[in-house]
């Protein structure tokens, strides 16, 4: 942390304290290299982060690797069985080990000096070393590892928030889609020259949905304020029975987080009359899931955390995670979901698929820069938020809260 900050320790704390409620961050929140550092520590390395589905790695020594604002986790399945994570640092002296995003292996060799560490991470080679070495000293330093139904989270703290109260509430609402036997058809990532914090919350509302995604306005209701989508709703809670679903809400995101534990969420909003899923023509672009046996013309939010959303339509899922690379710099990867046993080209096509929310999140890219380009111009000035922007108020008050935890 830089001598601004250690030097006058109450600069952040008064900065929080002149935040003025409903109205969007000061300037320095999205443009402060040290304000970057300290959410960092506070908040992107002690929340979790999804990372996959257990479906990507079916056998030992199959890996993945996430790497998230400066750090880099290997994500292998291990000898047992078990999905473990491991800091992507070699014990020698720090150089990565593991160069591929995914694979297969049975060792992981750093390619600076030749280190070699089994699926375990434990070292099992390193040339010309003192006698006296002790190599299980010098296993990877581990990384937390936790399983949500399916879902691979990954956190860069010893001590992450507990996922007990996410997996207990959210058993219910994953298992109507089936979460734990689904696969991922397709993975798109996109990176985006701007704070994170304003790739997250343009995410977090729709005012903008019917300007800037007509693609998405045309079927998605959230565009809607709340009287005249109620009005929608009725038509798809009276139908969603019959169809395997049933009218669930869980509101622990953000401010509403349990002490102690990730934040989570679950709600269901229905699309217009004519679309039966998030497609171009509103037909189905794959096999329902789970045991659901028909279209409610729906389509469910899953909040995990402060980085991690999923939307679930009735054929296939779209998860968005959004992560810092630097404080100038995030990153949106998404991926798309449908059922375990769905075959491509048979089943589903992987254009039809990705068509909506790949040019939903294009357009949402060029939104981002500008908004980052006018933040950071010396005449902005936070701008009060609309009464369709409470997800993204809720939010900021999230960031706000955890920047204040020792």
């Amino acid at each position: 942390m830089s001598a601004v900050l250690k030097e006058s320790p109450s600069s952040i704390e008064e900065l929080i304290a002149n935040q003025k409620p409903g109205y969007s961050l000061d300037q320095r929140f999205y443009t402060d290299p040290d304000i970057y550092e300290l959410e960092l520590e506070r908040i992107v390395y002690r929340n979790w982060i999804f990372a996959g589905h257990v479906s990507q790695l079916p056998e030992p020594g199959d890996f993945r690797v996430l790497n998230v604002a400066g750090e880099s986790a290997i994500i292998v399945r291990g000898k047992d069985g078990t999905i473990n994570g491991f800091a992507n640092v070699c014990r020698h002296r720090g150089s990565l080990v593991c160069l591929e995003e995914h694979g297969h292996t049975d060792k992981f060799a750093c390619p600076y000096h030749g280190w070699m560490y089994d699926i375990d991470g434990k070292l099992i080679a390193a040339r010309d070393m003192p006698e006296n070495f002790d190599m299980s000293a010098h296993s990877l330093k581990t990384v937390s590892v936790g399983i949500v139904h399916g879902l691979i989270f990954v956190c860069f703290t010893d001590d992450p928030l507990s996922l007990d109260a996410c997996r207990e509430e959210l058993a219910e609402p994953m298992a109507m889609f089936d979460f734990e036997n689904l696969k991922v058809a397709a993975t798109k990532s996109y990176d985006i020259p701007a704070n994170w914090k304003l790739s997250i919350e343009n995410y977090q509302e729709c005012y903008h949905c019917a300007t800037a995604h007509p693609e998405y306005a045309r079927m998605h209701t959230l565009m809607l304020d709340d009287s005249k989508r109620d009005r929608v709703q009725v038509r798809m809670l009276e139908s969603m029975a019959s169809c395997g679903l049933k009218e669930i809400y869980v509101n622990r995101v953000d401010t509403a987080a349990l002490p102690g534990e990730m934040g989570y969420g679950y709600s269901r909003t229905a699309l217009f009359d004519k679309y039966k899923t998030g497609s171009k023509d509103g037909e189905p672009v794959a096999p329902l899931l789970g045991k659901l046996t028909d279209f409610d013309k729906g389509a469910s939010d899953f909040n995990f955390g402060g980085f991690s959303f999923m939307l679930a339509y009735s054929d296939h899922v779209v998860a968005y995670v959004f992560t810092p690379i630097d404080h100038n710099n995030s990153r949106c990867e998404i991926y798309w979901m449908v059922r375990g046993d769905a075959e491509e080209g048979k089943d589903y096509d992987v254009d039809k698929l990705t068509w909506l929310w790949d040019i939903t999140t294009i357009s949402d890219k060029e939104i981002i820069v500008n908004n980052s380009k006018g933040v950071h111009s010396k005449y902005y000035q936070p701008g009060p938020f609309s009464g369709m922007e409470k997800e993204e108020r809720i939010y900021i008050d999230w960031i706000l809260q955890e920047l204040q935890r020792a």
